[in-house]
C-alpha cells in the first residue's frame, strides 16, 4: 500500500463538525461533513477513534481485527489510559477496513490494520496511546480556555478536567464542543511514564467475555443480510484439478436452489487468488446449497498433481539431502570447522505439513455491485480482502467496504483472502447478496498448509564439548511457493530464518536449502518456521548433549550465555538477546524441579525460543509407561514480551499456545495419496482433549522492559520439543518424526 505511514500532522488534523464534536484525524472540516452525512461518525466523536456520550460513557474504536488475541481490549486500553477515564466506563466499537485514495497510491485511514506476525499490538503501541493523548490535550485546551487559566494548570482524573487554582471540576461530555473549535497543536503530547499507569498492565477481563459466553459475539457466520442468499462450491478433490464439465440436472432439481455454475482457480504454478477450480450452488439455505452440491455429477480433469503423494514427498526429500543444495548462510569457516572436531553430532527430523483447523471455517458476505462491493468477514488481513475483491470485481478499493467480524479462530489461515475471492466471484456471477460458507471438510482439504519438511542437523565440537561448527539443511515445501514475484532462489526465506539461534552465538554457522514443489497449497501456519526450526533445533541440542555427556539444561546456558545484544535482521529484530532465554529456561527449570530425582519411567524435558521480538520456554514433565502409553504429568511456560499491556490475554495466549502445540505435536498431518488430502474432518485430524491436558498448568508472563510486542505466536514453538525431550528423558525413546502418534507404543513392543 502506497504511503502506508502518514505523518501525525496529517492523521490527526483537527476539524470542526456540523456537530460541534472534536474530529482528530480528518483532512479537513468539509470531509468530516461528508462522512457524518453519510453516517460513519455520529454525535460528540473525539477522532475516528473516542466517542463521549453526553452522560460521560467513553466508546473506543477498535481498527484491528480480533482472532482470540485480545486485541479489541488492549487497544482500547491504551487510548483510554492516555485519555484518562476509568475502565468501567469504556465499551468498545469494530472500526472497518479505512483506506484512502492519494495521488500515490492508497493509504491508511485508521492506522495500518492487519494481524500476523504477533504485530498487531507492537505497530500500535506509541499509535494508540498517542490518540489518547491527543484527545486528552485538546479536553484539557477547552477547559484552560472555559476556567481563563493555562492548560499547564490543568489536570486529569477519571474523565474530568480539574483545575486547583480555580477549584474548576468539568466533566469530559461538557467540553467537546468547545474543543473542537481548537486547531492542532504542532507538538505530539507528551505520554505517561509506565509508573503512572491505571489500566495498562493491569489485570483486565476481556471486553467481550459476557457476550462470548452468553452467545452475542457476531462471528462471520453470523451474519444476517437482508436478502441475503447462500453458496457452497464443489472444489476440486485433486491437488491442482480443474471441472472438465458437470452436470447440474439433479442439482438444479433441488427445493431452494437458485443457480449453478462453475468457479475457474489459477493455472498450477500461478499465483493463488482462489484455492481451487469447482463448482458453485447457490441456494436460500446452507442446506439447501449443500443438498444441491452433494447432487452434482462432475467429471474432475486430474492435472499435473495427481501424482502427488506423501510418500514420494519424502523420498525426494531424503534424496535431495543426499546432494547439495542452495547455500544460504555462510558464516566464519564451516567446512574447516568440522574438519577440525573432535566430534560431529548428525541427525535428521521430519516435520509434517499440518493445517489449520480454526474453530469457525471460512465464510464471507459479499455483495456486489455495479459501482460497490460490501465485504463482511473475519479476516485477518482486511486491506487483503479489499485487494482480493477488486481483482475478481473490477472495481477501485476505495469503492470496496470492508467489515471485520470477531474471527473464530485466526492461526494465520486467515492472512489469505482466497475464501472473499469466491464470495465476490459468486455475489458478481449471481447478482445477489450471497454468504459463502466452508464445511469442516472444505476447510481442512483446501487450507494453505504449514510447510512439511526433512532437516538434517550436524554440530561439529571441541574436546571440551563445546559447539564450534553448526549446519542446519533443509528439504522442503516453500510457503512462498506461487508467490507474485517471488524468485526460485528466495523460496528458502520462508522456512529457514539465517539469524535464529545458534547464530551470531555459533561463529561458524551455515544454512543449505532444497526446494520441493509438491502440490499442496502451504501458508502461514501459527509461528510459521518458527515452529518446524524450533523442535529441530532444541531436540537436536538434547541429542548433542546426550551424546557428548552434557546436562541438556546447562549446555543451553553455556552456548546461550548472559544478556547481550545480537543483530538480528529478520522480522522481530533489529536484535536478539540470548541472555532473556537464559532468564526464561532457569526459570521453568526451577519451577519444575529439573535435576531432582523422579521415578523410572517420568521425565522432564526444557526448550525455549525466539520468536518474533518474544521469548519463551516450557518444562514438560511425563511419564511414559511399559507399553508405551504417554501421560503428561506437568506444565511449566513462561514467557518473556518486552511489557504485558493485557496480562489476562498474554497468559490466555500462552495458554492456548501450549494447548495448539500438543494437539500438532501429537496427532497432527495432512497427508497426501494420488493428490488428493486425506484428512476431512477431527476424527482424523485431532485436536488434544481436555484428559490429555494436566491440571498442574503453570503460565507465567515474566515483564521485561517497556516495550510490547505480541503474543499470538511466541508461546508455540518451545512446545513440541519440550515434550519430546521430557519423552527422552522418561523412555530413553528419541522422538525425531512428528506427530508422535504412536511411535512409543511401537517402541514398547520392538
Amino acid at each position: 500500500m502506497a504511503n502506508a505511514t502518514i505523518s501525525r500532522r496529517q492523521f490527526l488534523v483537527v476539524g470542526g463538525t456540523v456537530t460541534g464534536s472534536l474530529v482528530l484525524g480528518l483532512p479537513g472540516a468539509n470531509i468530516a461533513r461528508a462522512e457524518l452525512a453519510d453516517g460513519t461518525f455520529g454525535d460528540r466523536q473525539i477522532g475516528y477513534f473516542v466517542e463521549i456520550t453526553p452522560g460521560g460513557r467513553i466508546i473506543i474504536g477498535s481498527n484491528q481485527p480480533e482472532i482470540g488475541q485480545g486485541l479489541r481490549t488492549a487497544l482500547p486500553m491504551m487510548v483510554a489510559e492516555e485519555l484518562d477515564v476509568d475502565w468501567e466506563n469504556v465499551s468498545i466499537r469494530q472500526m472497518p477496513l479505512g483506506i484512502v485514495k492519494t495521488a500515490d497510491g492508497y493509504t491508511w485511514k485508521y492506522g495500518g490494520q492487519g494481524v500476523g506476525g504477533s504485530t498487531g499490538l507492537k505497530s500500535n503501541w506509541e499509535f494508540m496511546r498517542e490518540v489518547g493523548a491527543t484527545a486528552r490535550q485538546q479536553l484539557v485546551r477547552a477547559a484552560a480556555a472555559r476556567l481563563g487559566v493555562s492548560p499547564e494548570a490543568c489536570r486529569t482524573r477519571a474523565g474530568v478536567v480539574l483545575c486547583d487554582a480555580t477549584g474548576g471540576e468539568i466533566p469530559y461530555a461538557d467540553l467537546v464542543e468547545d474543543a473542537a473549535k481548537l486547531d492542532m497543536p504542532d507538538e505530539a503530547p507528551p505520554l505517561k511514564a509506565m509508573r503512572d499507569y491505571r489500566i495498562i498492565g493491569t489485570h483486565r477481563n476481556s471486553i467481550d467475555g459476557p457476550d462470548i459466553v452468553t452467545g452475542r459475539s457476531k462471528f462471520g457466520l453470523d451474519t444476517q443480510v437482508e436478502g441475503m442468499r447462500y453458496a457452497v462450491i464443489a472444489r476440486s478433490p485433486i491437488l491442482n484439478g480443474r471441472v472438465r464439465s458437470f452436470d447440474d440436472s439433479a442439482a438444479r432439481a433441488v427445493d431452494g436452489v437458485l443457480d449453478v455454475f462453475t468457479i475457474e482457480g489459477p493455472q498450477p504454478g500461478e499465483p493463488y487468488i482462489i484455492l481451487a477450480s469447482g463448482v458453485a450452488v447457490v441456494a436460500t439455505s446452507t442446506w439447501a446449497a449443500l443438498k444441491g452440491r452433494k447432487a452434482l455429477e462432475i467429471d474432475w480433469e486430474p492435472g499435473p498433481s495427481a501424482g502427488d503423494s506423501s510418500e514420494k514427498f519424502w523420498q525426494e526429500n531424503a534424496a535431495m539431502l543426499e546432494d547439495s543444495g542452495q547455500i544460504v548462510t555462510d558464516d566464519g569457516e564451516f567446512s574447516a570447522a568440522m574438519t577440525a572436531a573432535d566430534t560431529i553430532v548428525t541427525h535428521r527430523y521430519e516435520v509434517p505439513f499440518v493445517s489449520h483447523q480454526p474453530m469457525e471455517p471460512q465464510n464471507c458476505f459479499a455483495h456486489v455491485k455495479e459501482e460497490s462491493c460490501h465485504i463482511i468477514a473475519p479476516t485477518q488481513m482486511p486491506a487483503g480482502a479489499s485487494r482480493a475483491a477488486a481483482a475478481v470485481t473490477g472495481l477501485p478499493r476505495e469503492n470496496i467496504r470492508i467489515d471485520m467480524t470477531r474471527v473464530g479462530g485466526g492461526f494465520g489461515r486467515r492472512l489469505s483472502n482466497d475464501y472473499v475471492a469466491e464470495a465476490a466471484m459468486i455475489s458478481k456471477r449471481a447478482g445477489l447478496p450471497i454468504q459463502l460458507v466452508w464445511t469442516r471438510e472444505d476447510d481442512m482439504r483446501n487450507d494453505f498448509y504449514r510447510p512439511g519438511g526433512l532437516h538434517e542437523l550436524r554440530a561439529g565440537l571441541d574436546a571440551d564439548g563445546k559447539v564450534t561448527a553448526w549446519t542446519q539443511r533443509l528439504a522442503s515445501g516453500s510457503k512462498y511457493y506461487r508467490r507474485p514475484n517471488m524468485p526460485d532462489e528466495n523460496l528458502w526465506q520462508a522456512e529457514l530464518y539465517p539469524d535464529d539461534f545458534p547464530r551470531r552465538i555459533v561463529e561458524n554457522y551455515r544454512l543449505e536449502y532444497f526446494h520441493n514443489p509438491i502440490g499442496l497449497p502451504r501458508g502461514s501456519w501459527r509461528a510459521p518456521a518458527h515452529t518446524a526450526n524450533a523442535f529441530v533445533i532444541q531436540s537436536f541440542l538434547d541429542e548433542i548433549a546426550a551424546d557428548t555427556g552434557q546436562d541438556p539444561l546447562q549446555l543451553r546456558l553455556d552456548i546461550l550465555g548472559e544478556e547481550r545484544e545480537l543483530e538480528y535482521d529478520g522480522h522481530g529484530g533489529p536484535t536478539f538477546n540470548p541472555g532473556r532465554l537464559t532468564r526464561l529456561l532457569k526459570f521453568v527449570a526451577e519451577r519444575i524441579g529439573y535435576g531432582k530425582d523422579r521415578p523410572p519411567g517420568t521425565g522432564v524435558g526444557l526448550a525455549a525460543h525466539f520468536t518474533f521480538g518474544g521469548y519463551a520456554a516450557h518444562a514438560f514433565e511425563v511419564t511414559v509407561s511399559g507399553d508405551g502409553e504417554l501421560g503428561i504429568d506437568r506444565i511449566v511456560a513462561a514467557i518473556d514480551c518486552g511489557y504485558a499491556v493485557h496480562p489476562n490475554a498474554v497468559k490466555a495466549q500462552l495458554e492456548g499456545a501450549t494447548v495448539d502445540g500438543i494437539s500438532a505435536a501429537m496427532g497432527q498431518e495432512i497427508t497426501v495419496r494420488d493428490g488428493r488430502v486425506q484428512q476431512s474432518n477431527f476424527h482424523n485430524y485431532p485436536l488434544a482433549r481436555i484428559a490429555q491436558i494436566p491440571p498442574d498448568f503453570e503460565a507465567h508472563v515474566l515483564n521485561y522492559d517497556e516495550t510490547p510486542v505480541g503474543v499470538g505466536e511466541i508461546g508455540i514453538p518451545p512446545v513440541a520439543p519440550a515434550l519430546t525431550n521430557a519423552i527422552f528423558a522418561a523412555s530413553g525413546v528419541r522422538i525425531r518424526r512428528l506427530p508422535i502418534r504412536d511411535q512409543l507404543r511401537q517402541a514398547a513392543v520392538s
